[in-house]
């Protein structure tokens, strides 16, 4: 009984250290990320995070699911829009602040990193790409979208979001950006009303 109480405390920690990682990717990035100061910053040692995770690699795969499954929270909490279109410029706003930006930040750096075919990211980005892609579907259905559209229109969505994002420290607040945001608002809705009919 001592056995299950103790593997039940592990994974409760286990669990509030990835929340703690998550965090400190989040502020930091994971370019360079390394064990030393992360445990530093979270007040443990680098072989308590050892102890919790089985290597460097499955800390950072830990952080990248942990991100995007705030990132799915994030997004499942906006309210249905009134249109396809109107969801489009709605995930735009969220996504460019607070929390959200920041995942999206961090999965946009996993995501180059695992262009370069380097493990865990390339997993990592697999698997959430998997998850987000059937939020966005939701998303798009709640706000109209016909259910047979929806994964068509949510890929145009993604791919066109990921080039936003690789853009925005640039451009942030220009007005092509918003001319492109409003395109691509366009061009989602008319994928929708195409598959619709």
């Amino acid at each position: 009984m001592a056995g299950v109480k103790t593997a039940a405390k592990d994974g409760e920690r286990r669990a509030q250290l990835a929340e703690e990682v998550t965090d400190y990717a989040l502020e930091h990035g994971l370019i360079g990320l390394s064990l030393r100061p992360v445990a530093a910053a979270l007040g443990t040692s680098d072989r308590m995070l050892l102890y919790h995770f089985s290597g460097k690699d499955d800390l950072i795969a830990t952080v990248l699911h942990t991100a995007n499954e705030r990132s799915i929270a994030h997004l499942r909490s906006l309210p249905a829009a009134s249109s396809v279109r109107e969801a489009v410029l709605a995930l735009w706003a969220a996504s460019t602040e607070g929390r959200l930006e920041r995942c999206q930040r961090l999965y946009v750096e996993a995501a180059a990193l695992g262009l370069l075919g380097r493990e865990p990211y390339a997993g990592g980005v697999r698997a959430s790409n998997q998850a987000w892609l059937a939020a966005l579907v939701d998303l798009l259905v709640a706000s109209g979208c016909s259910r047979a559209a929806a994964p068509r229109a949510a890929n145009l969505l993604d791919v066109a979001l990921m080039g936003l994002h690789l853009d925005l420290p640039l451009e942030r607040g220009t007005a092509a950006l918003e001319r492109c945001v409003a395109d691509l608002a366009d061009a989602v809705a008319a994928v929708a009303d195409q598959g619709s009919r």
